[in-house]
């Protein structure tokens, strides 16, 4: 027999000195910002632009070039990590473009697409915000730095993030995006691509120009990493015959159907050019993986290294 909690009777509270404070007086921590109820109750849980409030910048403060410069120094100084990028002279003059990388396999893929771009115009990424905002603290320190656009999984839907990327290249900057969403999957070679990045392509109209990545499923001092800007590209180039030029109504199957040939477009673009680059970033059994599984999930939740298929 179940009894009802409100019927029970309360338990005997153990007898306490006059000096012991009581636990409920102690002072306690705010609740983190990865419990979705406390944000959702408290309106926390707010997306892209409307999390901003502000317009999403294309020149590099001084805060974000002193931050670029320090991390520079931790990763290429202290940790002795070393990037191979190549085709930055595929990159165009200016921004308000759209850039589509993969794989995407742990927190260090952004800082390569950072290093593949010059300073300015500055890049805004699709980020999620569970990983991100760890406590509300760091929250107000990424909203100050910029170049985050934080998305909540389940949250708002494509219209929020498709308003980002038009005033990302409204204002000259970079929007970038790594479509597979999930750092999970074979070192090498590409996960499946969502169709988010595809959705947004199709409703800016903006230029695409795709970023190859490899070597950042694991992290130890030392690591290779390498990147390779392709050539600039558009959805009406990679989709070819297969699309007469016409937008489909937003929200309409035909754009679904549309997005999905043009998300395949882009794994066929990008995964070989992956799995190309990824030679180049192995190490010998030999060498050295000095703090590998610390260096790794650093900014991670804890996992397997050996992640496999995704």
């Amino acid at each position: 027999m179940t009894m009802d909690p409100a019927a029970s009777p309360e338990p005997t509270e153990p007898h306490r000195s006059a000096e012991a404070p009581h636990p409920s007086a102690r002072r306690r921590r705010p609740p983190s910002r990865l419990e979705r109820g406390a944000l959702a109750s408290a309106g926390g849980e707010r997306e892209g632009l409307d999390w901003l409030g502000r317009p999403p910048e294309a020149r590099a403060s001084l805060l974000y070039r002193t931050v670029r410069l320090f991390a520079r120094f931790v990763l290429f100084g202290l940790c002795r990590m070393r990037i191979e990028t190549s085709g930055q002279e595929h990159l165009p003059r200016s921004g308000g473009y759209l850039l589509i990388a993969a794989a995407h396999r742990g927190w260090m893929d952004p800082f390569l697409v950072l290093h593949a771009l010059p300073v300015e115009p500055r890049a805004w990424f699709l980020g999620s915000a569970p990983s991100t905002f760890t406590s509300r603290l760091r929250e107000r320190f990424v909203h100050r730095l910029g170049g985050l656009l934080p998305v909540w999984r389940g949250g708002v839907g494509i219209d929020a993030h498709v308003a980002s990327a038009r005033a990302v290249i409204a204002n000259g900057a970079v929007f970038a995006q790594m479509p597979e969403g999930t750092v999970s999957g074979p070192p090498g070679r590409i996960g499946p691509f969502r169709n988010g990045a595809a959705l947004i392509a199709l409703r800016t109209g903006a230029p695409i120009v795709p970023l190859a990545m490899a070597g950042t499923e694991e992290l130890y001092i030392g690591r290779r990493m390498a990147s390779r800007v392709l050539s600039p590209t558009s959805a009406r180039s990679l989709l070819g015959d297969a699309w007469d030029g016409v937008l489909p109504a937003e929200g309409s199957r035909e754009e679904l159907e549309l997005a999905r040939d043009l998300t395949a477009a882009f794994e066929a673009l990008l995964g070989p050019a992956v799995e190309e680059l990824q030679p180049g970033t192995v190490d010998l059994p030999s060498q050295p993986r000095r703090l590998r599984r610390r260096l790794t999930w650093l900014f991670l939740r804890p996992g397997r290294l050996d992640r496999g298929d995704p």
